[in-house]
């Protein structure tokens, strides 16, 4: 049993199966990439309710399993060989599992020096799991000497896809200590260089808006300064220090940093990193709830970036019932509170398909405003991005001048043609607020009115509750496509609850058969919203 020709060929089979079923895994490496390589939430999506990964790997270890059991029967003449022939459904399988699931992810796994190491550790860990289970069987097949049980002796290989989820979790765990360790580096010299840095820095955090007024707020400063954001929604320690990799920050005026959060001192870190001189905190709603427990957890977590602001700085805050709570005084910066009855604020505003009109209050002046920019919302966002640049001493007239250049945000309200059809691709909007802004934009449009949404996520407790509210916003409207199974339960109850006609309101697995039933039915003069394209960790 443990002659070197049988340890090679317990080492090969391990081996050549570690390889095999690792290709099986591309579909759970891109959902753990999506959950920011953190087990706790991968786990948690493949135990999702709805989610048939469990289901395609069963069948991938049934299918393996059965036919390698008939091959091992109908060649078990063939004496020793018969075991070997029936590992040939492994590579077949292997084979037709990866042609079906190529594009199992509509997110595409990034090729990652990290994704690329815990792969590496994943054909590692698939292959010792296999050479423990073949040394095993070839114990077992030796102590019984039955000619059956050697011939079905590798048949037990085809438990590995079950075990694959697990599998890759602890391949991720032995590589976090490595990228720990790299990241801790990587971020402290991020922060030697901003703390080093003579720009202003400002941070901006809120339940909502984070992305659109940090854009907003350079598309002003840049009017007379050189401005260094960062980009799209990098708002994580990480996203920040790739934001400045290579970067002579005394090259520039302003660095906008946008900081996001899940949990209890994520802004707190990304203020050690910035330092920031001044802040903005947008508005805070139930969002993240799962991870924060309760408002009150995201209301402590936001005013996080009071306290990591410099003393002395404006803190710019969109006031509502919840940053009301906010007290920048504490923190011992001024509080410059941007709302109906604030220092500064959008007054009289007006919303078309054109764009958004509406007075700019700044303190005692006030400016007319036009953006092309759908939605109260957006006007809100740029009045916070305007209080910032008029503390910061820039003029009105330079800030109508930076207001007037301000462009859509890509996947948020961002509007298109195509083929007479109007599509608001509101795809990265998944907070409260912004939803039901997104559906009171889509009814100023004429024509017939659809929308295409899987519902809002990580409300915690507030889940249903909030679909519910979401399912009742879309009442009215002449199309409702739902996608998925996660939420729509709850967004269908509540648009039935709100006298919504059941007719007009269908259920599709995923975003693909959505646009599918699109291209039949849309016409020209049409309007569809795109409402939060969920990434695969919620599908």
């Amino acid at each position: 049993m443990f002659t070197l020709t049988a340890v090679t060929e317990y080492i090969v089979i391990a081996v050549a199966c570690g390889l095999l079923y690792a290709l099986c895994s591309f579909p759970l490496l891109g959902a753990l990439q999506q959950a920011g390589y953190c087990a706790k939430r991968y786990l948690a999506w493949t135990r999702r309710k709805g989610n048939m990964i469990w289901s395609r790997y069963i069948l991938l270890a049934f299918l393996i399993a059965l036919a390698s059991l008939v091959l091992a029967l109908c060649f078990s003449f063939a004496g020793r060989w018969a075991a070997y022939i029936a590992l040939i459904p492994v590579p077949l399988f292997a084979a037709v599992w990866c042609a079906a699931e190529r594009r199992a992810l509509k997110v595409p796994l990034a090729p990652t020096a990290r994704a690329k190491r815990i792969y590496v550790l994943n054909i590692f860990v698939l292959a010792v799991v296999s050479f423990a289970i073949v040394l095993g069987v070839n114990a077992i097949s030796r102590a019984t000497g039955n000619d059956l049980v050697s011939h079905l002796r590798y048949l037990p290989l085809a438990v590995l896809p079950l075990l694959m989820p697990v599998l890759l979790a602890a391949a991720n765990a032995l590589e976090k200590p490595f990228s720990a360790a790299k990241n801790k580096k990587y971020v402290e010299a991020a922060r030697q260089k901003l703390h080093g840095a003579r720009c202003v820095k400002i941070g901006i955090t809120g339940s909502c808006g984070k992305t659109s007024v940090k854009n907003f707020l350079a598309a002003i400063l840049s009017v007379r300064s050189k401005v260094l954001a960062t980009p799209e929604s990098y708002n994580t320690p990480l996203g920040i220090a790739k934001a400045v990799e290579g970067k002579d920050l005394n090259e520039y005026d302003f660095f906008l940093a946008e900081m996001g959060a899940r949990h209890a001192g994520d802004i707190r870190e990304l203020c050690e990193v910035v330092e920031p001189d001044h802040c903005i905190v947008t508005g805070i709603c139930p969002q993240h709830i799962e991870t924060f427990g309760g408002i009150e957890g995201v209301i402590a977590a936001k005013g996080e970036i009071l306290q990591g602001t410099k003393e002395g700085g404006f803190a710019v805050i969109g006031m509502d019932e919840n940053t009301e709570k906010l007290d920048a005084s504490a923190a011992k910066l001024v509080k410059v509170s941007v709302g109906e009855h604030g220092e500064c604020g959008a007054i009289d505003v007006k919303c078309s398909t054109k764009g958004i009109d509406f007075k700019l209050a700044l303190g005692i002046l006030q400016i007319e405003v036009h953006s092309k920019l759908l939605g109260a919302h957006n006007a809100a966002n740029i009045a916070l991005a305007a209080a910032m640049a008029f503390k910061l001493g820039f003029t009105k007239e330079e800030i109508a001048e930076g207001i007037s250049k301000i462009d859509y945000v890509p996947h948020r309200l961002q509007p298109y043609e195509a083929n007479g059809v109007t599509i608001l691709d509101d795809a990265y909007n998944s907070n409260v607020r912004g939803a039901a802004a997104a559906v009171d934009v889509l009814r100023l449009f004429g024509g017939r009115k659809f929308v295409v949404t899987p519902g809002l996520v990580e409300l915690g407790v507030l889940e249903e509750e909030e679909n519910l509210r979401l399912g009742e916003r879309l009442a009215g409207l002449d199309r409702v496509i739902l996608v998925g199974a996660t939420l729509v339960n709850a967004v269908k109850k509540g648009y039935a609850a709100a006298g919504g006609d059941a007719e007009k309101l269908t259920v599709v697995p995923t975003l693909e058969k959505a646009q599918d039933l699109l291209s039949q039915e849309l016409r020209e003069g049409d309007t569809v919203l795109f409402l939060n394209d969920l990434p695969d960790i919620y599908n």
